[in-house]
């Protein structure tokens, strides 16, 4: 089976965790506060704020920006469900926008319809690892005097304009779960340009304590231990040479693919640097499959594959007891029916691809 995911682990990070285990300092500490100032040199940005996952990387960036009660955040509905929750979990309330069909990742000219009196925020998420029109977000962030929130999660290394993501807004989110392009086990990061954001990020994150038992404020335990971060620092070294390969991989897969009748590859906008954390292809009706059908088939041919993400967040159950339509945001209903991902992580090997585009054409004229 050649899989959807594989996080690629060497003996450098084993050893980098081996030392941190003879350490005895298991806990949040010098390696985390490394870790922290690596990535955010990494980024170009001037902080980084390390915790336990992404979910909580999103919850602290909103919670140091005070969104509250009473507040509305526009996202998108076309991702996984933590970027909407996040929202909710400040007790705001989530706003959906429609996709750009070709790029999956949120519509600035919808968005723009969606602003109200009430709107606090925007929470931009770069999917897949394609960014998304940052230009333009920004400017509707400045002109509407809205927070602009980065949910860099799928995206790490990506870039717009020569920019990399999550350094665009007031602050960003990134993941390190296993799957990702570079990943701690378990993990999160919050970025920001802005000294008082972090200040109160730091905050959230370790109980709300400025300093030892000198609790100023109420807060969580998120704290990211010295394990995961010996993991992230060997993995940030490793994530540019990874990240060519996804691209090389996501290009010669494209090739292929390009030729099949009712397969379209991902769109890259020409602005971007695209580091596809995932690789997703649109089946069409001239397919001679529909896309559950052809998961089914690649899987029996020993190719793994996933859909990212087949129910729209406002119809997931959850929301539909909120009271959101179901009638809103075509563009993403329609495309969670037809989206399947490959596989293009730097595993992958040239043979693999042959193999994955010879069997799409197979089965394309079978």
């Amino acid at each position: 089976m050649i899989p959807i995911a594989k996080p690629l682990i060497s003996d450098e990070e084993i050893n980098a965790v081996t030392e941190v285990l003879k350490s005895g300092m298991l806990a949040s500490g010098k390696e985390v506060k490394e870790f922290e100032k690596e990535f955010a040199q990494y980024l170009g940005a001037k902080h980084g704020i390390a915790v336990v996952n992404g979910t909580a990387a999103l919850d602290v960036a909103l919670r140091a920006l005070k969104i509250g009660p009473g507040d509305e955040v526009i996202t998108t509905p076309f991702t996984f469900i933590a970027s909407a929750n996040a929202i909710l979990f400040q007790g705001a309330r989530p706003v959906f926008a429609d996709i750009d069909p070709k790029t999956y990742n949120l519509d600035p000219n919808d968005v723009l319809e969606k602003i109200t009196d009430k709107t606090k925020a925007i929470v931009v998420v770069h999917l897949y690892g394609q960014p998304a029109d940052m230009k333009a977000f920004k400017e509707i962030a400045e002109d509407y005097k809205l927070y602009l929130v980065e949910d860099c999660a799928q995206a790490h290394g990506a870039e717009f304009e020569g920019q990399k993501v999550g350094t665009f807004g007031d602050i960003a989110a990134f993941s390190f779960y296993p799957t990702k392009n570079m990943t701690t086990g378990e993990g999160g990061m919050v970025v920001t340009n802005n000294d008082e954001l972090a200040k109160r990020a730091d905050l959230i994150r370790n109980h709300g304590q400025a300093e030892k038992y000198l609790h100023v404020e109420l807060g969580y335990n998120l704290r990211m231990t010295n394990i995961n971060a010996a993991i992230g620092r060997v993995q940030l070294r490793r994530l540019d040479a990874w990240n060519e390969k996804r691209i090389e991989n996501a290009k010669l897969l494209s090739e292929g693919i390009s030729k099949i009748d009712g397969l379209t590859p991902p769109y890259v906008d020409e602005r971007a640097k695209h580091v596809f954390h995932q690789y997703v292809i649109r089946v069409e009706d001239d397919f001679p499959l529909i896309r559950d059908e052809l998961m089914t088939k690649l899987r029996e041919k020993g190719i793994g594959n996933a859909i990212h993400y087949p129910i729209p967040v406002h119809h997931q159950p959850f929301y539909q007891k909120l009271g959101y339509p179901k009638d809103i945001c075509p563009n993403a209903i329609e495309v969670s029916k037809r989206v399947l991902s490959l596989p293009v992580h730097p595993a992958v090997s040239e043979e693999d691809i042959a193999y994955i585009v010879s069997t799409l054409k197979m089965l394309y004229e079978s």
